[in-house]
């Protein structure tokens, strides 16, 4: 718009006003005058029809128009073009910030093959933060906003020279020197009067939409396609407001709208975003968000087939993806459940803007423009059967927002109760201060009302109420007001919440899990929302458990490995290859989140990469902090499960199973130290974990891999009643026996057993008994029998000559002095037609139970193993003339990683995973 017709506009009456370079500061006292009577003048509504011509010399010469045209003067009667024929984009300001985004944008454009397009574009990135700056300098008197607007003109000469070339880029910059010279004029007026009204501003800020649409539709012009520009303050008409906003006035924009596409005939219009028109022809603005707002509202003049709008994120995403790793993109929202998003802060859309296409149900879709391949998000009416996010279905809950920075106020007094009017005093004095009330709750007793303002309005507000009920205060039937500080909202939105249960329960546990307090709930009664109020420093945590407890698979679990060893280390290698397996196919989610050993520990966000553990332990592990280790498992990611799994045989690690467990971290274990230590620690862990939905697991305790645990669980738990449990509990020893058959000496034989890997590094360790004395009493206790280790007789094979041997390798040198007795005992047995196996036995009817050598006939299943085998028989009341027999590897670190692993799946099907 040129400023003389900006001049005659503010005149109202003018028919052609002609300036000249010499009449400047006339047009500066003019313009001073017009600022300040502007809002006390009577308003006739105007049409502008400006021309100026791009290649007229530039003589210091400005010609402007104005013509008095009444709409119902209308050249012809031509319906506006409705219907799906219509589809609607817009672009925001980063996708227009450069001369390369604009031919992106261009290029979209011209490739959608709708009959008919409109597309509302804002300004240049950060163009319009520029306009308001120059009013704001130009307010202050600063000098410095002439060299800032010569900043913006060159922003956008720059960008037009990338795009443009011959008569089109010599078009818009005259057009672009023309707006600038007649800002700076404005601007100058400004700055002498140091005031600028609400109209000025407006008209100065909207250029940067104007130059935005005006390039774009040269750039579509230019590859050959039919365009033109549309300034929508000649259609849009709205009614400002007293809540710094506007209301659309449809009626009349839609006949504007009709008679400007009968004027200028086109498949693309190229559409100011952000700006407008009061019904005085005032320019105004949509204000923030306001190009958002333009769009719909177009949509909706044309009932458009879908709005568009082009943004730098793939989607609306189900929390914020800066404060929530797992934060997913929402394949569809409805209008409820936007609204509700965006009020509370979500960077969904303006909640006015999803207004306009409501009433037609016209979907709104958000996509990147750097990201075409993405479906983006579709907000719309949902349909019956809307199943559009896949796996997440079945949860009501679509997405959560937080709002920061806020406090509560809290008005309490038993003279509250029954009294008519005391709510409307409240919110009366807290209009008055001109706070914005962000949510309300209060009891059914009526007790105490309390609600959630911005922290930087507390202040005023207990003022005001302090003040509104200092006789009530001083008489005691108000108690207190009281400000508390330092909160932040976190809300639950999802319109299928509606009347299904226990979605509360979900949320209100999970915040407990996280060890949230909450301070103040609110729900409406479209139970659309669900919005309760922490402390500020919980509010990220708490954003994280609510979303983990929903987008996560309830068996989605989060993993610890204490002791990566040659049993860990083999089950991180089974989890390896198996993790994807799982989580596609029977949707369970192991994340190793952190892995220890006894001086190092690697620690990780999202979890650790397997492939390559063992390097990154070494290259950026850290001191091992086993409580600092615990606390980043369970407490920092909020997945829904925690496991610790103890690949140790440490009874130190073994001591804390209680406390995890009561903390709701599940325990998986082959470590016996736990089970087979004192009877009253073992009692207390079986206590806890029959009172409690926590999970502890120690099949490979006895057997390794084999279902032993299970097994004899199984038995017990459907009636029937164990006599004795015997078996071949040591991998070693059964190893070792099952190969001394008289070919080789009993001490060559536990030598290959050691470098096989199959005893410890002190084959005395496996030879002592304790190990399998161990199993027995694990045996026993699951069997109902309260007996402590030293109740178990133990017969060692070490011999009493060699238990105080200074080292493995010095046993080892002295152990063939005792071939010969160990060779007459194969003997004596072999002559018997028996053969020697190291056994355990639990001797049930007798509440006993004892571990040592014996001989059996050579057609016993004992006498029939080979390898590392363990053999175990149950004799039951069922099982009582012929025993059920459990046999299988019972050594080896793999054989042992798959038991822990076996423990892990069923955790898993515990937790709700596909059996």
């Amino acid at each position: 718009m040129a400023l003389s017709s900006c001049i005659s506009q503010a005149s109202y009456g003018v028919g052609v006003l002609s300036l000249t370079s010499q009449s400047y500061s006339k047009t500066t006292r003019i313009l001073l005058s017009r600022i300040r009577d502007l809002s006390l003048l009577p308003r006739f509504p105007v049409t502008r029809v400006c021309s100026v011509s791009p290649r007229e010399p530039s003589s210091g010469q400005i010609l402007a128009s104005i013509t008095d045209i009444s709409l119902n003067q209308s050249v012809e009667k031509i319906e506006l073009p409705k219907g799906d024929m219509w589809s609607v984009h817009k672009f925001g300001g980063t996708c227009v910030g450069n001369s390369e985004r604009i031919d992106n944008v261009a290029n979209i454009i011209v490739n959608d093959n709708s009959e008919r397009k409109l597309v509302v574009v804002s300004a240049m990135s950060k163009v319009t933060d520029m306009m308001y700056d120059l009013i704001h300098k130009a307010e202050s008197r600063d000098d410095s906003y002439i060299s800032a607007l010569d900043t913006v003109l060159e922003k956008h000469r720059l960008t037009a020279t990338d795009l443009l070339d011959g008569d089109y880029l010599l078009s818009f910059l005259s057009r672009l020197h023309h707006d600038i010279n007649n800002l700076k004029a404005m601007l100058r007026a400004i700055y002498i009067a140091g005031h600028a009204t609400e109209s000025f501003s407006d008209f100065v800020v909207g250029h940067g939409e104007l130059w935005s649409a005006q390039m774009l539709s040269f750039v579509v012009k230019k590859k050959g396609f039919d365009c033109k520009w549309m300034d929508t303050r000649d259609v849009l008409i709205v009614n400002p407001t007293d809540s710094n906003q506007v209301d659309p006035d449809y009626l009349e924009s839609e006949k504007r709208l009709q008679k400007w596409l009968c004027q200028n005939p086109a498949k693309i219009i190229i559409a100011t975003g952000f700006i407008a028109s009061t019904p005085q022809n005032i320019p105004t603005t949509l204000k923030r968000d306001g190009s958002d707002f333009s769009a719909a509202i177009i949509g909706a003049l044309v009932m458009a087939r879908q709005v568009t709008i082009w943004t730098d994120v793939d989607g609306v995403y189900s929390a914020d993806p800066r404060k929530v790793s797992d934060a997913v993109i929402l394949r569809t929202l409805s209008y409820q459940e936007a609204w509700e998003m965006s009020y509370f802060g979500a960077n969904v859309l303006h909640p006015r803007t999803i207004i306009p296409v409501m009433r037609y149900d016209i979907p709104i879709v958000i996509r990147n423009i750097f990201n075409l391949a993405a479906q983006g998000t579709m907000i719309c009416r949902p349909s019956v059967n809307d199943n559009a996010d896949g796996q997440h279905v079945e949860s009501p809950v679509k997405g959560f927002a937080t709002i920061d920075n806020l406090a509560l106020v809290n008005v309490e007094g038993t003279g509250m109760a029954g009294v008519p009017g005391t709510a409307s005093a409240i919110f009366s004095a807290v209009k008055d201060v001109g706070a914005n009330v962000i949510m309300i709750s209060q009891a059914s007793s009526e007790h105490s009302v309390c609600f959630a303002v911005p922290e930087k309005e507390v202040k005023a507000v207990a003022e005001a109420l302090q003040s509104r009920f200092r006789q009530a205060l001083d008489a005691g039937r108000l108690s207190q007001v009281a400000v508390i500080p330092n909160c932040s909202i976190l809300a639950v939105v999802g319109q299928k919440m509606a009347s299904t249960p226990g979605v509360s329960a979900t949320i209100f546990k999970a915040l407990a899990k996280a060890n949230i307090n909450v301070r103040a709930i609110a729900q409406g009664c479209s139970e659309y929302n669900i919005t309760v109020v922490v402390r500020r420093e919980d509010c990220i945590r708490a954003l994280r458990a609510v979303h983990s407890r929903v987008y996560l698979s309830k068996t989605t679990i989060a993993v610890g490995i204490i002791g990566p060893g040659l049993i860990g280390g083999a089950l991180l290698e089974q989890l390896r290859e198996q993790t994807a397996v799982l989580k596609e196919e029977f949707n369970i989610d192991l994340r190793v989140m952190g892995i220890t050993s006894s001086r190092k520990m690697l620690l990780s966000e999202l979890g650790i990469d397997l492939s390559k553990w063992k390097d990154l332990l070494n290259l950026q592990g850290e001191a091992a902090d086993l409580q600092k280790f615990v606390q980043h498992v369970h407490v920092n990611h909020f997945i829904p499960n925690t496991v610790l799994v103890d690949c140790t045989a440490d009874s130190s690690v073994a001591s804390h199973y209680y406390d995890w467990l009561c903390k709701g971290i599940h325990v998986i274990t082959p470590n016996k130290k736990a089970n087979s230590g004192p009877l009253d620690e073992y009692l207390k862990l079986r206590a806890l974990q029959r009172q409690s939905y926590t999970h502890y697991f120690y099949e490979a305790t006895v057997g390794a891999g084999l279902p032993i645990i299970s097994t004899l669980r199984g038995l017990l738990e459907t009636g029937d009643k164990i006599l004795m449990i015997e078996g071949i509990f040591s991998g070693t020893l059964s190893y070792i026996f099952n190969n001394f058959t008289g070919e080789r000496d009993f001490s060559e034989v536990v030598a290959e057993a050691k470098e096989a890997g199959y005893t410890e590094p002190d084959p005395r360790d496996d030879l002592s008994g304790t190990d399998v004395a161990r199993k027995v009493i694990i045996l026993a206790r699951e069997s109902g029998l309260k007996l402590e280790l030293s109740d178990i007789p133990v017969q060692s094979l070490v011999p009493e000559p060699l238990k105080a041997s200074a080292s493995a390798e010095d046993f080892m040198q002295q152990l063939p002095q005792f071939d010969h007795d160990w060779s007459k005992k194969r003997q004596d047995a072999d002559d018997s037609g028996e053969v020697l196996r190291y056994v355990g036995v639990v001797d049930a009817a007798n509440q006993r139970g004892h571990v040592g050598l014996r001989s059996y006939k050579k057609d016993h299943p004992f006498a029939q193993l080979s390898g590392s085998d363990n053999i175990i028989a149950f004799t039951t009341v069922r099982y009582k003339e012929q025993p059920l027999i459990v046999r299988g590897p019972g050594a080896g670190a793999l054989v042992t990683a798959g038991g822990i692993f076996s423990d892990i799946l069923r955790l898993a099907s515990y937790l709700g995973a596909p059996s």
